[in-house]
């Protein structure tokens, strides 16, 4: 008992310092938001914000791993199954990227403001003709002369990482109307020393975002592994075929290395 005891007082503190570092971490990126980043171009930006992101991750101690090659630059549309409320950290760590995202993530206190910043696309999933006004915006910018990276979580929700849930088409028309390559990349979470897949930093059914980043915290050193796969375009497949085919690629991803 007395050692069960003793394993809980360390997880403790040991979270309890892992979210110390976390705190000032977000607390450096919203003043750099308010009064460096007025100051830089988009380019010295996207710098500061990848260096952030990979700095965020070794503050919480988890490793990061990149398989295959992550675009440098678009244009190029990512689909990535979706785990943890760490997965837009973990891709803004492995590439330049922006997101499309719920409005409701913009909402958020410090994590919203974060989001808006890396200019973020919002969506609200249950209204159609929002839908169709994000997918407006999202071809626009992927024929744009600036080459953009975007990136969408198909799934539509969080999941456990152990499987792909089916994808949502919608999206996938901005691709196709502008002409524009779509690559799959697979994230998985596993713990450092065993290699074993890790529902640590999961965001799913009945987590609250607290609880789940206390759990993340609290938990062994992890290990996120991100696979790239090969761009490529739609070659006359409408929306839904291409979508579900995109699953099938990630899902094999997910499993790889």
């Amino acid at each position: 008992m007395l050692g069960l005891t003793l394993l809980f007082r360390m997880k403790t503190l040991r979270a309890c310092w892992r979210l110390m570092r976390l705190a000032l971490h977000l607390v450096s990126g919203l003043i750099t938001i308010h009064f460096v980043f007025p100051k830089l171009s988009q380019a010295q930006k996207q710098e500061r914000i990848q260096a952030w992101a990979l700095s965020l991750l070794a503050q919480i101690a988890i490793k990061f791993e990149v398989h295959g090659e992550a675009p440098q630059h678009g244009p190029v549309l990512l689909v990535a199954n979706h785990v943890s409320w760490l997965d837009i950290v973990v891709l803004l760590a492995s590439c330049p990227c922006r997101f499309v995202s719920k409005v409701e993530v913009g909402r958020w206190p410090v994590i919203g403001t974060l989001t808006h910043a890396a200019g973020t696309l919002f969506i609200a999933r249950e209204s159609r003709r929002d839908a169709l006004r994000v997918v407006h915006q999202m071809a626009q910018a992927l024929q744009a002369d600036t080459g953009m990276v975007l990136t969408i979580f198909p799934e539509g929700t969080t999941s456990n990482g152990l499987q792909v849930l089916p994808f949502h088409a919608n999206l996938f028309q901005a691709a196709i109307s502008a002409n524009a390559p779509v690559q799959a990349v697979a994230l998985r979470f596993e713990d450092a020393a065993t290699g074993a897949s890790s529902l640590a930093a999961c965001y799913i059914d009945q987590d609250t975002l607290v609880g789940s980043v206390w759990r993340t915290l609290k938990s062994p050193e992890l290990c996120v592994k991100i696979n790239f796969g090969e761009t490529q375009h739609a070659q006359d497949r409408d929306r839904r075929t291409w979508a579900a085919e995109m699953r099938s690629v990630v899902d094999r991803l997910r499993t790889a290395n």
